[in-house]
């Protein structure tokens, strides 16, 4: 049965999502990346992309994934017409590896960064990586090098991280520096582990 051990693990855009699950892989606990095998789907259907919104959003075989960003994170309707496209293929994945996790037995994380938003797993604890939104915007446009309302977009098209932080189980504060982030995974690997 998939998902009879599984922590969904969420958060917002420049939460550190990535930096916790890293923090967490090196603890001990194993983990299901969502974004990964979303990044391996969207190169296998590099053609329905294509096909999709133009020949111009992949190059050399693969999907360039700024531009189409740029255009999803910017039309409701081209955003849709991804998710339809990859999100079935990618939760028939996620399924898939939650049950050979099972099969191993106890917790392991599974990350899904819209997984409030997409309501597909059936996963009672959740860990939220907590960083406040004015953190987040500053984060994605020096990572990302966007600009405001470009931040402001990829923000708006998720959950707003305040939501998000109620609904949690547990709430890891990515606030402050690395040590803090350090102290406060450490605290809630500790809680799931105990």
């Amino acid at each position: 049965m998939a998902f009879k051990h599984a922590i969904a693990l969420t958060g917002g855009i420049a939460s550190g999502k990535s930096t916790v699950c890293n923090l967490l892989k090196l603890y001990g606990l194993r983990i299901i990346d969502a974004d990964a095998i979303a990044r391996a789907m969207l190169d296998e259907e590099a053609a329905a992309i294509a096909e999709l919104f133009g020949k111009d959003f992949v190059k050399e075989g693969s999907v360039d994934r700024k531009r189409l960003g740029a255009l999803v994170f910017s039309d409701k309707e081209a955003r849709k017409a991804l998710e339809a496209l990859l999100h079935p293929k990618i939760r028939e994945e996620i399924k898939r590896q939650s049950e050979a996790q099972d099969r191993l037995g106890g917790p392991y994380i599974v990350d899904i960064p819209l997984f409030f938003e997409s309501k597909h797993y059936p996963i009672e604890k959740v860990v939220v990586v907590y960083a406040p939104r004015e953190v987040q915007k500053a984060r994605l446009i020096e990572r990302e090098g966007l600009s405001e309302a470009e931040a402001e977009a990829r923000l708006n098209a998720q959950m707003d991280i305040e939501e998000k932080r109620k609904r949690a189980t547990w709430v890891i504060d990515n606030s402050g520096n690395l040590k803090h982030l350090q102290r406060e995974t450490e605290r809630v690997f500790d809680e799931i582990t105990n």
